[in-house]
Parts: structure tokens; sequence; C-alpha cells
């Protein structure tokens, strides 16, 4: 589909919209729960809003309690060190949880190299 297709446009700046506040609904959660990443959430929502509504996306930027943790990964692209440690350990948790199941060895091998790429993307990130 082309990106001037009229039905593209129609369905792109709700569904972006939509996701934004799913993404944001799922950021608070995990501000508040202590697996969850929600920094991540929040960051993928000023994106959507920023691609659906200026007015969202400058309301999630400004707010006091949400807009710091998404100004300062747009700024330095910084984590700060006890988000870091969190996703780092809810990965070896998760996988370690996925090794208690039946899956299957090729599942643990991608799951593992999936995991061990993002957590060193994580701890590669300067720290706010």
């Amino acid at each position: 589909m082309d990106k001037d297709d009229p039905a593209r446009r129609r369905w792109h700046r709700p569904l972006m919209f939509a996701a934004g506040w799913v993404f944001t609904a799922l950021g608070i959660v995990g501000l508040i729960l202590p697996l969850m990443p929600g920094t991540v959430f929040l960051i993928l929502a000023a994106w959507c809003f920023s691609r659906s509504s200026p007015r969202f996306e400058a309301w999630l930027v400004g707010h006091p309690r949400l807009g710091p943790h998404v100004r300062r990964w747009r700024e330095t692209g910084a984590i700060a060190r006890r988000a870091k440690y969190l996703a780092c350990g809810s990965m070896v948790l998760s996988f370690g949880l996925l090794t208690r199941t039946s899956a299957p060895p090729i599942a643990l091998v991608t799951t593992a190299l999936c995991l061990i790429s993002a957590g060193a993307y994580v701890a590669s990130r300067p720290e706010a």
C-alpha cells in the first residue's frame, strides 16, 4: 500500500491515536508495577501521538509525572539506572520462566537471542 493511498490515510491517524492511548495506559501501569517497563510504553505513546495528535503529544510530554521519562529519552536517549536493572532483571526472570515450560529448543534459542540483544541495548544507553 502506498503512503498516499486514501484507505491508508483514512485509518492511519485513528489507529495511531488509539495505539497512543493503549501505550499510555500500559505506561502508567508499568510505572506502578515493578516488573513492567512503563517508560518504553510512554515513549511509544508519544511517538504514536506525534503522528496522530500533536495536542495529546504535547499533553504527554508536558505531564508532570509522565513527561519527564519521554523528555529524557528524546533529549539524551538516557535510561535511569533503576529502570535498567528492572528491565534486565525482568528479561532474565522471563527467560527463566520460559525454560520451565515445554517450549521447543528453537523458541528458547530465539527468545534468548532477542532478550540478550534487548538487554545489551538497554545496558548500553547512557544513565539518567
